[in-house]
């Protein structure tokens, strides 16, 4: 019953979306202070479509030490009939408390986001970045608010950035959630995002669909992303 309330909602936003542009982002750009189960993984995935040209990323992580949470994954690009991989990452989080209903918690996220050289044919340096993500939890979890302030280093070009987002999840029925945020960095204008969040199976399966833009800017910019989240029991020694 669930699973036939939740698809036709988010297929329904794509069927609105149809045919608009897309820029490369995260479904949610603006992390949360919560980390996978102990001894449990996760896989994040999203595809984001460009005019000509299609993005997926997949994103495996493991609870390896009960606080830390190691994530390393990557993006295929499809573009003129071509697939080829274009960017890895890998990333530690950690948080230093669980995030209880009416509480509040806070992290530590350090990573690498390596791109690759197409006139080279190989991977960059990419980027280095860190930034720490708060939650709050109001109304027994019913809402909950994400902040995020970190830095980004361009290890090409040796420039550093700070970075921002602020995010929220609004719960509007048993399994569906509102998902919206705005971020940004020094030197770019603010971007925004918002869309619906559902838990097709509770704690196991979830899918999501954004749409966002830049503010004050040409249509090309915005873009639309779906998202599938798979996590398992704990299974790890």
């Amino acid at each position: 019953m669930l699973v036939h309330r939740c698809f036709p909602v988010v297929v329904g936003i794509s069927g609105l979306l149809v045919g608009v542009d897309a820029l490369a982002a995260r479904p949610m750009i603006t992390d949360d202070a919560r980390i996978v189960d102990a001894e449990s993984c996760q896989v994040e995935s999203w595809a984001q479509f460009f005019r000509g040209r299609t993005e997926t990323w997949a994103l495996p992580g493991c609870n390896v030490a009960g606080r830390l949470e190691l994530t390393l994954g990557g993006a295929l690009t499809i573009e003129r009939g071509h697939t080829r991989a274009t960017d890895v990452l890998l990333q530690g989080k950690t948080v230093f408390m669980a995030l209880e209903p009416n509480g509040w918690s806070v992290g530590v996220v350090l990573g690498n986001a390596r791109h690759r050289d197409i006139d080279r044919g190989r991977l960059s340096p990419g980027d280095l970045y860190a930034y720490m993500p708060s939650s709050f939890s109001f109304r027994d979890d019913r809402v909950v608010l994400h902040t995020n302030l970190g830095w980004l280093g361009e290890i090409d070009s040796a420039r550093h950035r700070f970075t921002w987002g602020v995010g929220s999840e609004t719960k509007l029925f048993e399994r569906m959630w509102m998902i919206a945020e705005t971020f940004g960095q020094n030197g770019d204008e603010l971007s925004f995002q918002a869309g619906l969040r559902c838990w097709v199976v509770p704690n196991r399966v979830q899918i999501d669909a954004t749409f966002g833009n830049r503010l004050g800017e040409a249509p090309g910019e915005r873009w639309l992303s779906f998202g599938l989240r798979l996590l398992s029991p704990a299974f790890l020694p």
